[in-house]
């Protein structure tokens, strides 16, 4: 369920996007912004936890990112691989336990070792859950939960399952729906990202570049937030 609370999200997802463009504008490699964006990755994490924000999900790889040039999925991975390296004693110090969700299946032996590494080595963390949806997409999310409640369920009537049993399958299941979901660098699109879990989520769009999402940014889309009135489908008092 979405949080109630409308003084300060209890889970901000952001799709991160501009990383290439904003290398481009610079006329560098698109592998150089997508090595800034990661970059920020730290002090967002450290400043939501400050606010008091329990849940941040990130979208870090896309099931349609494979579409992107070889050099630049391969950049991406290298990146995913050098963070968990990187920054694994500071989530443990700071408190923040690592989630992964989507298809790690398709990644290679390395990156998932160091996945469930890191996964493991935080599961005891209790400042803050910062979620990364790689090789993620909503509608794989949703199938994916299907089926998993049709391997548990083989005698079960289609027609019996219900919206709550569904969800407890889905790859989000133990934490809450996004109170506010936040896209950089322009674009006013979901691109099927958390599908069934943004249903009542307050969704703020933003020109800056992923790179350039500083602390003051995340203020400002926090305080839009604050001025939204959450009604979740009842009438205005």
């Amino acid at each position: 369920m979405v949080s109630s609370n409308t003084n300060i999200p209890s889970h901000i997802a952001i799709v991160m996007d501009g990383n290439g463009r904003w290398a481009q504008i610079r006329h560098m490699p698109r592998g150089v912004g997508h090595a800034k964006g990661a970059s920020i990755v730290r002090g967002l994490v450290e400043h939501c936890a400050q606010l008091g924000i329990k849940y941040l999900t990130l979208f870090a790889f896309s099931t349609e990112n494979w579409n992107r040039p070889q050099d630049e999925v391969l950049t991406i991975m290298q990146l995913f691989i050098k963070y968990l390296e990187k920054e694994l004693p500071n989530l443990t110090e700071r408190g923040v336990r690592l989630k992964v969700i989507g298809d790690i299946s398709s990644f290679d032996k390395e990156l998932q070792e160091r996945i469930t590494n890191a996964v493991r080595s935080t599961s005891e963390n209790t400042k803050i859950v910062l979620t990364l949806a790689t090789n993620y997409g909503g509608r794989w999310d949703v199938v994916n939960a299907f089926l998993k409640w049709s391997e548990d369920n083989p005698s079960s009537n289609l027609a019996t399952l219900s919206q709550e049993q569904l969800q407890k399958y889905l790859s989000t299941s133990d934490i809450p729906d996004p109170d506010l979901l936040i896209r950089t660098g322009g674009e006013q699109r979901i691109s099927n990202f958390l599908l069934w879990q943004i249903a009542y989520t307050e969704l703020y769009f933003t020109q800056v570049l992923w790179p350039e999402f500083d602390n003051n940014q995340i203020d400002l889309a926090i305080a839009w937030y604050k001025s939204r009135d959450r009604r979740f489908g009842n009438v205005r008092l």
